[in-house]
Formats: C-alpha cells, sequence, structure tokens
C-alpha cells in the first residue's frame, strides 16, 4: 500500500479515537441534564431548555461517537454467517458494503449541510457556494463582513426557542468525520486483501 494511504489511515484514526474518547464524556453532560429537569420539575419551576438541551446533547454524542464506533467494529452488524467467515472474507465483504454506507453518508452529509445553511439564513440552492463565500468573506472582511452575509437565524419553535446552526454544524462535522473513518475501513479492507496491515 502506498505510504499516503498508511498516513491518511493513520492520522483518520487517530483524529477519529481522540473525538470519540471525548464524546464519550458527553453522556454525563447528558445524565446532569435530565437530572436537573427531573429536580426542577419535582421541586421548582420546569425549566424550558432542558428537554432541548438533552436532544442537542444526544446528538453531539451519537454523531461525534461515530466514527469512533465504526474504527472500532462496534457498530451493530447482522452476524448471523458474517461471524463464522474467514478474515479475508469478511474483508472482502466489508470493502463491498462499505460503499453503500458511503453512499448514505454522502446523502446525508448534504443534506446536512443544506440545513445548516437553512439555519444561518442561506434560502438559495447552492450551500457549498454560501460557505466558500462565507469563509473568503470571514477572511478578507473578518467577523463583522461575515456577518453581513449571514441572514435571519433560525431558531426552534419551541418556548425556549434557541438557535439551531451549533447542532447543524455539529452534525455535518461528524458526519464528514465518518465518511472520512469509511474511507480508512475500505483501505484498511483492501489492505488485508492484499496481505497488509494497516
Amino acid at each position: 500500500m502506498p505510504s499516503w494511504i498508511r498516513a491518511y489511515v493513520r492520522a483518520i484514526d487517530t483524529m477519529n479515537r481522540w473525538i470519540g474518547r471525548v464524546a464519550m464524556y458527553l453522556i454525563f453532560a447528558l445524565i446532569g441534564v435530565l437530572l436537573w429537569s427531573s429536580i426542577s420539575k419535582t421541586f421548582f419551576n420546569p425549566s424550558h431548555w432542558t428537554l432541548e438541551t438533552a436532544q442537542f446533547v444526544m446528538v453531539a454524542y451519537y454523531v461525534l461517537g461515530g466514527p469512533y464506533s465504526i474504527q472500532m467494529g462496534s457498530n451493530v452488524r447482522m452476524d448471523l454467517f458474517y461471524g463464522s467467515w474467514s478474515l479475508r472474507t469478511k474483508a472482502l465483504f466489508d470493502a463491498f458494503t462499505v460503499l453503500f454506507l458511503m453512499f448514505y453518508l454522502g446523502v446525508l452529509f448534504m443534506g446536512a449541510v443544506s440545513s445548516t445553511a437553512y439555519s444561518l439564513g442561506y434560502f438559495g440552492m447552492e450551500p457549498f457556494q454560501f460557505f466558500w463565500e462565507l469563509f473568503k468573506t470571514l477572511l478578507t472582511e473578518g467577523l463583522s463582513g461575515a456577518q453581513d452575509k449571514i441572514g435571519y437565524l433560525e431558531r426552534s419553535s419551541t418556548a425556549w426557542r434557541p438557535f439551531l446552526w451549533p447542532v447543524k454544524t455539529i452534525l455535518c462535522f461528524g458526519v464528514f468525520m465518518m465518511l472520512l473513518q469509511c474511507l480508512a475501513e475500505l483501505f484498511r479492507d483492501i489492505g488485508r486483501l492484499r496481505g497488509v496491515h494497516l
């Protein structure tokens, strides 16, 4: 295998391992939010922010932990036949089926980027162009210039009404990292088929 593939697999594995290990601790933040929700409903006035915050933390926990889960092989599998196959057969099957996962994640990423652009007030059909223009404006004109490019910020329709762009940005980042991890897994499976350990 070329050295750039080895370097790519090592870099993505390291990055997703670090992000996944940090994301694991979000479960404690989720527990804290839900605990406060229970306490406030029992003893005080119910807090408006707890349910939605718990949902946002759960999204971050799930999406940022997804690439690490793929890396560790702890994602859900239908193990009726797979468990008894040889390592070479598993690698061949995984190299084929990961392409379907990458297609799904690609469609999900396109939708997440479009939804994030919408949450920043962009209502056109070219969200990537919007983000490129926003990035160029941020570099040339600074934060004040970028704020002029952003339109009406989308908010939740609940009583708390938080902005939605932070959680949508986390979704974009997490799905993108899953795509990169799937590509690393594809390279790893091809390596196994060729008798090379990555």
